[in-house]
């Protein structure tokens, strides 16, 4: 019965296997959910999709299948600007409004399929055609008790049953900037599970079998807590144009430290050279040496620079180019001795990666980096998680 969903699913691009919808048959054999469609929405969202990013495509999949959007009206058209321009606001009274009449679904959307076909031009004030400042169910910055809201910048009396332009989960958007929440679940890409240290963790599958073998005398078995191996090594790029990126460093640095229990880190400014710094108050007082850092972690730290690799360009390839000291090398050579210490490494940026091919200084670390640059952005964080679990 749910074949065509299945296949509905495929094409919207969601990685959907076969054991997941299995799985999903079988939980609907056992009697899991009732007979409601929203039950069955949160059973099937449970059990196909893998990745959050990916449920707004689900959603749309789903409302494709079971409710036949994209057979009422093409939701991918343009409505030219003109016939949205805003010239007036309607203001109705109670009785005026309560003469107005909803359409129900199914009317609704193949109305609007007509209009589509049959309108040419703008409208404003009526209640017929897509436009502004009228009746009709079609448009904005007028009234109708239910309609389909296209083109206004927001809502205004809630009433709207389909927004044109508006998608539901922007917050899952790779462009987004991103919360700490949705920056662990990048982050988790980047894990190599191990059992270490004392017995905390029940066994349950030891205790079942050693109880059976013990003639049905409970003989309970502990295992080592499960623990993320990976280990990291984080440098962050510290004060001048960092400041504007303050929020998100944090989160991300909020996100790291939960994650990874194996986790260091260091600061520096602009670019590394000789000595970096694990609090800023003091950082000229407690000063680590760059070749202790090397010295100290194995190469099985995955390497991890956050910064926006804005600077002037002697700072990174002419010694003295560092704007508070006079560094004997230049920070190029530290960058490269770092990467060649620990092989897996990355580059995360903040600065909108639209202005990359701007800025000489992006450039030149990039060539430093072999191009593992990544932005702080959904996308970029599991780019780069994916590159450093090879």
């Amino acid at each position: 019965m749910l074949i065509d969903f299945f296949y509905t699913l495929r094409a919207a691009k969601l990685k959907v296997s076969v054991k997941e919808y299995l799985t999903l048959l079988e939980a609907l054999k056992a009697g899991v959910i009732g007979p409601s469609v929203d039950d069955f929405y949160y059973l099937a969202r449970t059990a196909l999709v893998k990745d959050e990013a990916q449920f707004d495509k689900f959603d749309r999949a789903f409302a494709a299948y079971f409710k036949g959007v994209e057979l009422r009206a093409d939701f991918t058209q343009d409505v030219p600007l003109e016939w949205l321009r805003k010239t007036l606001e309607l203001e109705l009274d109670a009785e005026q409004k309560a003469a107005i009449e909803k359409m129900g679904w199914n009317e609704l959307m193949e109305t609007l399929r007509k209009r589509l076909e049959e309108q040419k031009e703008r409208h404003q004030g009526g209640s017929k055609m897509i436009g502004t400042g009228g009746t009709s169910p079609f448009g904005a910055y007028g009234y109708n008790p239910q309609g389909i809201r296209i083109g206004q910048d927001k809502s205004r009396n809630r009433s709207a049953v389909k927004v044109w332009d508006q998608r539901a989960y922007k917050d899952y958007d790779d462009a987004r900037e991103l919360g700490t929440r949705n920056i662990k679940v990048a982050l988790r890409r980047l894990r190599r599970f191990a059992r270490e240290g004392s017995d905390l963790e029940l066994d349950l599958d030891d205790t079942i079998h050693s109880t059976a073998a013990n003639a049905g005398l409970l003989d309970i078995k502990m295992i080592p807590e499960r623990h993320n191996r990976v280990k990291v090594l984080l440098l962050m790029d510290v004060g001048g144009t960092m400041d504007e990126h303050i929020h998100r460093v944090e989160e991300l640095f909020s996100a790291a430290k939960s994650e990874f229990k194996h986790l260091e880190f260091y600061y520096f400014h602009n670019c590394v050279y000789d000595f970096m710094w694990k609090h800023n108050r003091r950082r000229f007082s407690e000063k680590f040496p760059t070749w202790d850092v090397i010295r100290k972690y194995n190469k099985d730290y995955k390497l991890v620079f956050v910064g926006d690799a804005t600077m002037s360009p002697y700072e990174i390839v002419q010694p003295g180019g560092s704007v508070e000291y006079n560094n004997e090398e230049p920070g190029a050579e530290w960058l490269q001795r770092l990467t060649q210490a620990f092989p897996k490494f990355a580059w995360i940026n903040p600065e909108p990666q639209g202005v990359w091919g701007y800025r000489q200084s992006i450039s030149i670390i990039q060539q430093l980096m072999n191009q593992r640059m990544f932005p702080l952005t959904l996308a970029g964080l599991e780019g780069a998680m994916r590159l450093l679990s090879k």
